[in-house]
């Protein structure tokens, strides 16, 4: 029965290890809200490390962020900026130190953080700002390490899980090197903004307030140097791989990076707080060479080493609570056995046995768990040898694509080879023509040779035959001896010459040929003259006979000459006939190197083909790639068009002209591109970037065309939407054609470039009509209506004196009290105008001379003409009104006019000058004396103006009879009559009264649109509403207007100014 006790049961152990489980939720759940609650408090102190410490240890015990995601939603963060940016540090920290599952988590309240920083971020508070920078950075980080797994939260990898992670696939790593930078911009965006906040004294890290702040840039400083050194990685692979154009803006990037990282590390460095909790690696002075490939060797990683030292407000705890009480614990457990079974008995009861069952219940559970056990274990060294398969056939990949980009590298090497084994088999070509044209001009010798050979053997049988002859008539001619002997020596003489001549014409061959013949038909002339004396002389025939016998024997020796010639020119053709022969064999072989080589660049220029088709369709699909990021942004500008949230965006025609026209510019640019891409398909850099500019350019003036059409007319308005959806429409189908290589020599922007223009001329005509002088005017105009203003309000005044004076001597008693009043009044309100009007020019030159800079004064009133063309229409409407006041007073005066005349003018004068005031106040500085000048000078002349319509009020009372009605002897009849005829003519009168604001609404409202009151700023629409509206306010309750006589009113804008440079209004999209 001890055995029995002693062996407690599994359920009763399992309800034990239930309760403890729940009681460690518990307390851990109590620690959790605890740090919480401390670390992200009110207190403008920075987050302590051990309650961070707990937090990230929490995540690692519960594997995720689920207990801290679960407290940190109940915050007070929209309450508090203080509180929000410590909740950034500490989820900062987790994503870093934290369990790697703290991602999912994080990700599931990633609205709640961007909610967060964007309602900081509309607020102007200094901690607001960080907020707002800092849950951006935080959204950044989430989603590039939920995109790249295969970087750790913390950022730390060995380079060759860096070499790993980017992989051979150079779009890929081109992409990675773009994220990475995003990362760091980010980051360095957070670090200056901090900085920014703080002053630059080294006592300001000693203050709680500046440690609150500092506090998250030692994991800023820890993520830029990591991201520092993964760029300088990627980069110089990167140049490794593609063109160094290709990547000059990668290059420009990071210098701008490099300089500021380094201008942080070295303020960071500098700061007392940052010296005792974290060294700060140095940057090298110059950024690392990309462009020389031997720079890599000189990089160094930056390594930042954090202090062990533990900071004076905080103590080493223990991480695990031990308790020591065994007793207590065994205590529990007989306590739970006594409540589960009972207390023991002495006896035999049911306990035993059910302690039996419970124990082969346990033995099936443990075999059964032993089971799934191996089970398990025998699935996972499954899958773990078919992770060991797909890992080494994925290292297989790796290197036979590593192989396949040295091969490539080789064939490129080899191609270049052949090209210059092509030039080289071109020149030897050239040379085996040459050695073919020697051969055929020798050949053409040797048969020369052949030639004179013939005639030469031609030749010497006819001398045989004239021999022959000669002989015969020698044997027929032997009667004369005398003669014969004179004969005799003469033809010895003559057979000596003409064995000379033949001498020299076996030597000289090529020359003597002809020579040999003349010579031999002079011997035969000779020979027949011989005849001829033989004939006559029979004497000399013995004389002929020796004479022939000497013949003979120089024959012989003619004919052994002959068959050395004959010889010397058989070796002649047998040489001809060996250096025809090499020179055959030397044919045949170039033939076949030729034949060689032939093949040789066949195959190259084969592979140089598939190479040139292979960039011709990367080519392609970079151009597609941009086409459909192209069509992505003119969607989303045509989107814009039906979104009610658009209707509350607003803009000016000036600024959509400036669109229309950049993108006319834009749709010329891809024409060209095109054309030349349509000439050369094997670089699309030439249509991409058009390509980019024109979606860009497209998809603002369609949604700058939308803002301008919700403040235009109807008619207007619906004639430039229209336009802008025809215009997405028309850039969706070009993009479109420009998506196959069938419609991609058709396809044309000219449609688009129509509607451009028409949206253009839209856009010109809502413009407000100018005044018709050039805007090198401006400036004199502007001076010259002041100074025509001030002489009307000079002249004014002394017309008016001079009509006081008049009336002094025409008119007295209560006639000359109410005349001098109004007069009175009149001078004071022209008085006051005429300080208005110098305030107003003192201000309009400070204006001037603050904003012009180096500007002449006449370029800065023609680069804002549209507020010197106010300014002029204001300065105009205060001298009419001032001429119109003086015309009406003097009427008044005359008796021959009305007092609501002069009151209308005061009323007209009060807005003008309220005109001038707003027209002044645009463009000056919140601040200036001079503004606070003019408007006391507008206040004052609000008050002149009220003085005078009091005054002609009070004197029109005065001078105007008023007839007591006579109501006796009238009876109830005639009483009753009478009222019913007042009626009819006071229901007259409001007919009339009706009328009269019909047609002054429709006269105001043509005046607005002639005068382009759609074009003035939010602040000067309400200023020059306001003097109006405080002078309305004194007029009598049934006077106020109706609805349809109201000055049409502008939607208000926020943050809206004019522009300093060119004096535009630029879109201000709210949502």
């Amino acid at each position: 029965m001890i055995n029995t006790i002693r062996q407690v049961p599994s359920k009763v152990l399992n309800r034990r290890s239930t309760n403890t489980l729940e009681a460690e939720r518990e307390q851990f759940d109590k620690v959790q809200c605890t740090s919480i609650s401390k670390a992200i408090s009110s207190s403008e102190a920075p987050v302590k490390e051990k309650h961070a410490r707990r937090i990230i240890l929490g995540t690692h015990h519960e594997k995720g962020a689920f207990t801290f995601w679960s407290y940190a939603i109940g915050l007070p963060l929209p309450s508090s900026s203080i509180i929000s940016w410590k909740f950034c540090h500490v989820v900062h920290k987790i994503l870093r130190d934290g369990h790697p599952n703290v991602l999912q988590d994080c990700m599931r309240h990633q609205s709640n953080i961007r909610e967060m920083g964007s309602l900081w971020g509309h607020l102007h508070d200094k901690y607001g700002q960080l907020v707002a920078i800092y849950s951006s950075l935080l959204i950044n980080k989430m989603n590039f390490h939920a995109k790249r797994t295969q970087f750790p939260g913390n950022l730390e990898m060995q380079d060759e899980e860096l070499e790993k992670a980017a992989g051979t696939d150079i779009n890929y790593v081109f992409q990675l090197t773009v994220d990475l930078f995003d990362y760091l911009s980010c980051e360095l965006k957070l670090a200056e903004t901090v900085f920014r906040q703080l002053n630059t004294s080294i006592a300001v890290s000693q203050t709680s307030s500046g440690q609150c702040r500092l506090s998250p840039m030692i994991q800023v400083i820890q993520d830029c140097s990591h991201l520092y050194h993964y760029i300088v990685k990627l980069l110089f692979k990167l140049h490794a791989c593609l063109p160094v154009e290709t990547l000059q803006g990668h290059r420009e990037r990071f210098h701008d990076q490099f300089h500021s990282l380094k201008n942080f590390f070295n303020r960071a460095r500098d700061m007392l707080y940052f010296k005792r909790l974290i060294q700060i690696p140095k940057l090298p002075d110059s950024p690392p060479n990309f462009l020389r490939a031997s720079a890599l060797a000189e990089h160094v990683k930056p390594v930042v080493v954090m202090s062990d030292e533990v900071p004076d407000d905080e103590e080493p705890e223990a991480l695990i609570e031990v308790t020591s009480a065994p007793q207590t614990q065994q205590q529990n457990v007989v306590d739970m056995f006594d409540q589960a079974f009972g207390p023991p008995s002495n006896g035999f009861d049911d306990r035993d046995v059910q302690i039996d069952n419970l124990k082969r219940e346990v033995e099936m559970l443990r075999a059964e768990l032993e089971r799934i056990k191996s089970e398990a274990q025998r699935y996972i060294t499954q899958l773990k040898s078919q992770i060991n398969s797909l890992e080494a056939e994925l290292e297989e990949q790796r290197t036979q694509k590593q192989k396949a980009l040295v091969e490539n590298e080789q064939l490129r090497m080899e191609l270049e080879s052949l090209r210059r084994q092509r030039a080289e088999g071109e020149s030897q070509l050239g040379q085996v023509l040459e050695a073919e044209k020697r051969a055929q001009a020798t050949e053409q010798r040797y048969n020369k040779l052949k030639d004179k050979h013939n005639d030469l053997v031609s030749s010497h049988a006819e001398l045989l035959r004239k021999s022959a002859d000669t002989s015969k008539m020698l044997s027929a001619t032997q009667q004369s001896q005398e003669e014969v002997a004179r004969t005799k020596q003469q033809l010895a003489f003559e057979v000596e010459q003409v064995k000379q001549a033949s001498e020299m014409k076996i030597e000289e061959q090529n020359v003597q040929l002809e020579r040999l013949r003349r010579e031999l038909e002079a011997s035969r002339a000779e020979l027949s003259h011989i005849q001829s004396t033989l004939q006559s002389s029979e004497q000399s025939g013995q004389k002929l006979s020796s004479m022939l016998g000497g013949l003979q024997e120089e024959e012989g020796v003619l004919r052994k000459k002959l068959a050395q010639q004959e010889a010397e020119l058989c070796s002649l053709k047998s040489e001809v006939q060996q250096s025809q022969s090499s020179l055959q064999q030397e044919k045949e072989r170039s033939s076949r190197e030729l034949g060689e080589l032939q093949g040789r660049l066949r195959e190259k220029s084969s592979q140089e083909d598939l190479l040139q088709q292979k960039l011709l369709d990367e080519q392609f699909r970079l151009l597609q790639g941009t086409v459909a990021e192209a069509e992505n942004i003119i969607q989303d500008a045509v989107a814009r068009l039906d979104d009610p949230l658009h209707i509350r965006c607003t803009s000016s025609p000036d600024y959509l002209i400036c669109r229309a026209e950049a993108t006319l510019g834009s749709i010329d640019s891809v024409q060209r591109g095109h054309a030349e891409y349509l000439k050369n398909m094997g670089d699309a850099g030439s249509l991409v970037r058009p390509l980019t500019q024109f979606a860009h350019l497209t998809a603002d003036t369609i949604v700058n065309g939308s803002a301008t059409a919700h403040l235009a007319p109807t008619d207007h308005a619906d004639k430039l939407t229209d336009s802008c959806r025809d215009c997405g429409n028309v850039s969706l189908q070009f993009l479109k054609d420009m998506k196959s290589k069938q419609s991609l020599a058709r396809a044309s922007p000219a449609a688009i470039k129509l509607i451009i223009e028409k949206i253009l001329q839209l856009g010109k005509d809502l413009r407000p009509k100018s005044m018709d002088f050039n805007q090198e005017e401006l400036g004199d105009m502007v001076d010259k209506e002041m100074a025509a203003t001030s002489a009307a309000i000079e002249e004014a005044v002394r017309r008016i004196e001079e009509m006081m004076n008049q009336a002094r001597k025409d008119s007295s008693g209560v006639k000359l009290e109410v005349n001098e009043r109004i007069l009175n009044s009149c001078t004071n309100l022209m008085k006051a105008i005429h300080l208005l009007v110098m305030a107003s020019t003192e201000l309009q030159r400070e204006i001037v001379d603050s904003g012009r800079g180096a500007a002449t004064q006449k370029e800065f009133y023609a680069k804002n003409s549209r507020w010197t063309e106010g300014l002029i229409s204001a300065s105009k409407a205060v001298g009419w009104g001032a001429t119109q006041m003086v015309e009406s007073a003097d009427k008044v005066v005359l008796h021959t006019g009305k007092y609501e005349e002069l009151i209308v003018c005061s009323h007209e004068i009060a807005a003008s000058t309220a005109q001038l005031v707003a027209a002044s106040k645009v463009k000056a500085d919140l601040h200036s004396k001079k503004l606070t000048k003019l408007q006391q000078a507008s206040r004052h002349v609000n008050d002149m103006a009220a003085n005078v319509v009091a005054s002609t009020k009070s004197g029109q009372e005065q001078i105007e009879d008023k007839d007591t009605m006579d109501f006796s002897g009238m009876s109830l009849i005639k009483l009753r009559k009478e009222e019913m005829e007042s009626q009819v003519k006071v229901l007259e009168l409001e007919t009339q009264l009706q009328g009269e604001r019909m047609r002054l609404g429709d006269l105001r409202k043509k005046h607005y649109e002639l005068a382009g009151v759609c074009d003035f700023s939010p602040e000067e629409a309400v200023l020059v509403k306001e003097a109006p509206a405080s002078l309305m306010a004194n007029k009598p309750s049934i006077l106020k207007k109706p609805p349809l006589a109201q000055k049409p009113t502008m939607p208000p804008k926020n943050n809206n100014q004019l522009n300093i440079d060119d004096g535009l209004y630029k879109a201000h999209f709210r949502h």
